[in-house]
This record gives structure tokens, C-alpha cells and sequence, in this order.
């Protein structure tokens, strides 16, 4: 059975990427408490689209170690190509799940 995650520039049913991507305990508390709903990141690696998930490990800046603490949020928008943003990253709205 396939999902239907959005209507957007890819077909209407598929399953979504999942992208896992480390973030420093500052802003993982901020996105993980409900208070930060939106990510920017560089799309050297990876081009990130709407429905698509996102799962942000806690990593402590000062050791580079990962705390075990992870979230899980979907993607609800992507802006590209902005005055606001430099070349090559991306600000992503993104929804919490439970």
C-alpha cells in the first residue's frame, strides 16, 4: 500500500525520503520542544522536498559526540533560492511527530 504524503512536484503517492542529520544541542532542544519549527541546511549532499522525513540527532558541540537523543519531524516546506539565504542551503518548515 503507498502513502500519499503531499501533492507537490513529485507524483501524489510515494514513500519519503528520510534523512537523518546531526544538530547541536541548542537548537535539537529548541526544535524538540516545539519552539523552533523550521531547519536550515545546506543541500550540497542532499535536496530535501516537501513530505519528506527528518530525524535530528542531539550532538554535543564541544565533544562532537551524540547524546542518544533523537527527534522526528516531516517536512511541510522548502525555500530555495531566497535573498535571505546563501547559495546552496535551504530553510525547511517542518512538523513534529509523535
Amino acid at each position: 500500500m503507498t502513502t500519499q504524503w503531499h501533492r507537490g512536484t513529485r507524483n501524489a503517492m510515494y514513500a519519503p525520503n528520510i534523512h537523518t542529520k546531526k544538530c547541536w544541542t541548542e537548537y535539537f532542544q529548541a526544535v524538540a520542544f516545539g519552539l523552533k519549527p523550521f531547519e536550515l541546511r545546506n543541500e550540497d549532499d542532499v535536496r530535501y522536498e516537501v513530505g519528506d522525513l527528518l530525524i535530528l540527532q542531539e550532538e554535543d558541540k564541544d565533544t562532537g559526540k551524540l547524546t542518544g537523543q533523537v527527534v522526528a519531524a516531516q517536512i511541510t516546506y522548502v525555500l530555495r533560492s531566497s535573498i535571505f539565504l546563501a547559495q546552496g542551503y535551504a530553510a525547511l518548515g517542518i512538523r513534529l511527530l509523535q
